[in-house]
């Protein structure tokens, strides 16, 4: 009685052979393709499902413009740079492919992620009747691979995508978890710009309640003597505490810190580079305010 096959030979056996080019190539028949389009305020995802290989997806974050990416239990792709284009439809052979570049291939379940600027350019192509192609070799040989979208079906979820991609976010957490609040004038009071920046962080927070705690580090540039400065970060922090707190911010999920002029942002040689240093840092985290840290 035979054994059976490993799962990565079974997964070949499925796979279209290119007879001209000898590559293995993976695409979706095409009456059986479809795009999903899932999400929420913090990230929008449209992706079409690739027979016997894995997922096609593009990526938007909140606060970002949309990745293109490949997704794959099994690893596929050797290491190195695999070729991305947006191939023309086999009926507008005419038209040509358009290289868009290189992508990094990797391990892991996602082995290939492209820039913005590609994968804003793979959209368009699909709504021109472009396909999604990712071009590289095998893990195992130097047998051409390649992995193909296709755009049937796709200005419906285009459409979705887009009503998804209009309720994202501005930012992002990763954009606002280390955010820096100026006092460009040299002063203790916020002003408008600052304010506005605080705005930006509150509404993140009522829309994010993964957010547990926000740690402030109140800094100075060096004009004055230490002990002056380090009077004026520390009033610095206390401003952003009472913005937050008069915005619904309990106490307890804030720790203050001040610092005067010891951790300077650049150097203090120029007026500019003084009213850059003069500010709060506000940083977001999703980690419990531990018992000891408690103001």
């Amino acid at each position: 009685m035979l054994k059976p096959l490993p799962s990565l030979l079974l997964s070949l056996s499925a796979v279209l052979l290119c007879q001209q080019a000898q590559a293995l190539t993976f695409q979706t028949r095409l009456e059986r393709i479809e795009w999903q389009v899932e999400g929420d305020q913090f990230e929008c995802r449209l992706s079409q499902p690739i027979h016997q290989f894995g997922t096609g997806e593009f990526v938007r974050r909140a606060g970002e413009q949309a990745t293109f990416r490949l997704r794959s239990q099994e690893r596929w792709f050797a290491p190195g740079g695999a070729t991305l284009l947006a191939a023309a439809a086999p009926w507008q052979a005419q038209r040509g492919d358009l290289n868009l570049g290189t992508l990094q291939a990797g391990g892991g379940d996602v082995p290939v992620t492209s820039s913005q600027e590609q994968a804003g350019r793979l959209l368009a192509g699909l709504l021109q009747g472009r396909s999604p192609l990712v071009r590289h070799r095998t893990l195992h040989g130097a047998q051409p691979l390649e992995v193909r979208l296709l755009p049937a079906r796709f200005a419906e979820a285009y459409a979705r995508y887009q009503a998804c991609t209009a309720k994202l976010l501005p930012v992002n957490f990763d954009q606002l978890r280390n955010t820096q609040v100026g006092f460009p004038g040299g002063g203790i009071e916020l002003d408008d710009r600052a304010r506005g920046v605080l705005d930006v962080i509150l509404d993140y927070m009522q829309a994010d309640p993964s957010v547990l705690r926000i740690e402030l580090d109140g800094h100075s540039d060096n004009s004055g003597n230490r002990l002056l400065n380090r009077d004026l970060s520390r009033r610095r922090a206390m401003a952003v505490f009472d913005y937050f707190k008069s915005k619904g911010i309990a106490e307890e999920r804030m720790t203050l810190r001040f610092h005067g002029e010891r951790y300077p942002l650049v150097r203090n040689d120029s007026a500019g580079n003084r009213a850059k240093n003069r500010r709060v840092t506000v940083t977001l985290s999703r980690e419990p305010l531990l018992s000891a840290e408690a103001p």
